[in-house]
């Protein structure tokens, strides 16, 4: 990566992560558009390289503990020939978002974050929540169980199936626990700011991105945009996005609810699994039992401290009190063609209520009644209400992003490579570095 580095003179090092199947590379045009705002006296970058490719597979823990090695490393490297960091900003895409966060609480606990003035940080279209799909019933199980299980250890931490060292959570709502060093070490720093898709990410969807409860562009006919001055087409007001258009008819988006699209909502899933499985999911599911089995491989060398990291000095209480391209357009492509469900109006109207326990049902009852019928409160998890109550207890400064170039705004929001169709992204970055970033 040509934007690696800087000279002993900066005091400020950034440090960029990719996401899921990404290299360095991906990260290109986020580290031109710092190195062009900032020379390498004002701010050293460190592009992240260990997590790189199929190792993306071996789930966020390990992959945040490879990032944090790295930052330790270069910490120490700058100052072996006689520099000095004292402000530390972290830069996380897609899955490099939740990689970061992990990251961050292992430099809480090891006490980097009190060494350095921890500065910015700032994630583009990452699944703070995960992506499990807000889904009721069969279909639900369709797509959010079996496709947890094609992506290895970071599907189920990105669908939250999984047992985060056997507390009885995901390791997502671990993450979000007031009480752990994540929230903690997140806490720390000056700006938390996000960037977030509102349609055509294929990814990660707005609900996600945006750590939101309601998804105002589900239908985007019947919203007008209203955009921030200077950005216009691309950045959202944060403040007030979207306002709801009036149909002739005079019922406006009120009328938009639950059940209004009925079993026309799932055709799409119903028409890609018989076109798709002969061909497409056929190679994706091969690729992910090859992919699961290397993955799982090493994550068995990595836990017996059989690779370069030393784990043990990760591993210590996370408890403030205890102190490639085919495969990846399929998964993105099925991902995108699963449609988010409302929660109903009452527990008897259909939703999975039946293996919650009392304090989960109370929290649905209580998201029930927030609900309203303009934008209505999707049908989460009750860990992702709770992630997303804890999030903005800690706050973001949130921006939504609406790409109309292209219909794989994932990538196009970083400029993820160099071509005309993702030029909207450049004034995310643009944005970025004009108005949140701080040196």
């Amino acid at each position: 990566m040509e934007y690696n580095g800087g000279n002993l003179a900066a005091d400020h090092l950034c440090v960029l992560v990719h996401g899921l199947w990404g290299n360095p590379n991906h990260m290109k045009s986020v580290a031109k558009a710092l190195r062009d705002t900032y020379s390498e006296d004002e701010l050293y970058l460190l592009v992240a390289k260990r997590n790189s490719d199929s190792f993306t597979y071996d789930g966020i823990e390990r992959g945040g503990e490879r990032v944090c090695l790295e930052i330790e490393e270069e910490l120490e490297k700058i100052r072996n020939k006689g520099g000095k960091i004292t402000k530390l900003s972290i830069v996380g895409y897609s899955l490099g978002g939740l990689v970061a966060r992990y990251a961050i609480g292992l430099l809480e606990m090891r006490g980097i974050l009190r060494e350095v003035e921890p500065v910015n940080f700032t994630t583009f279209a990452s699944p703070h929540l995960g992506v499990r799909t807000p889904l009721r019933g069969w279909h639900n199980h369709i797509w959010n169980v079996l496709g947890a299980r094609t992506l290895s250890m970071s599907g189920r931490q990105l669908f939250t199936i999984d047992d985060y060292r056997d507390t009885g959570r995901p390791l997502l709502a671990v993450l979000a626990d007031p009480e752990s060093i994540f929230i903690s070490g997140l806490k720390r720093f000056k700006h938390r700011t996000l960037y977030a898709n509102v349609v055509n990410d294929r990814s990660a969807v707005y609900y996600t991105t945006g750590i939101s409860k309601t998804d105002p562009y589900m239908n985007t006919s019947r919203i007008k945009a209203n955009y921030l001055k200077g950005y216009e087409d691309v950045i959202l007001d944060p403040l007030n996005p979207v306002s709801p258009l009036v149909s002739k008819g005079g019922k406006g988006i009120a009328g938009f609810t639950a059940g209004s699209l009925g079993w026309l909502r799932n055709a799409p899933l119903m028409f890609a699994l018989v076109v798709f499985i002969p061909i497409g999911v056929t190679a994706f599911l091969l690729n992910s039992v090859v992919q699961t089995f290397r993955s799982s491989k090493r994550i068995r060398l990595h836990e017996s401290g059989l690779t370069d990291i030393p784990v043990e000095n990760y591993r210590s209480p996370i408890w403030i009190k205890d102190i490639r391209g085919t495969v990846e357009d399929v998964y993105e492509n099925l991902n995108s063609l699963q449609e988010e469900s409302y929660l109903q109006a009452s527990d008897d109207e259909g939703d999975d209520d039946g293996d919650l326990n009392k304090a989960e049902a109370e929290i649905l009852a209580l998201e029930r009644k927030k609900s309203h019928p303009q934008f209505p409160t999707l049908a989460l998890t009750p860990a992702q209400f709770a992630m997303i109550d804890e999030l903005d207890k800690v706050g973001f400064r949130k921006y939504p992003v609406w790409i109309h170039k292209v219909r794989h705004s994932h990538a196009a929001i970083i400029v993820r490579s160099d071509t005309p169709r993702f030029s909207e992204g450049l004034t995310v970055l643009k944005h970025w570095m004009k108005e949140e970033f701080l040196i």
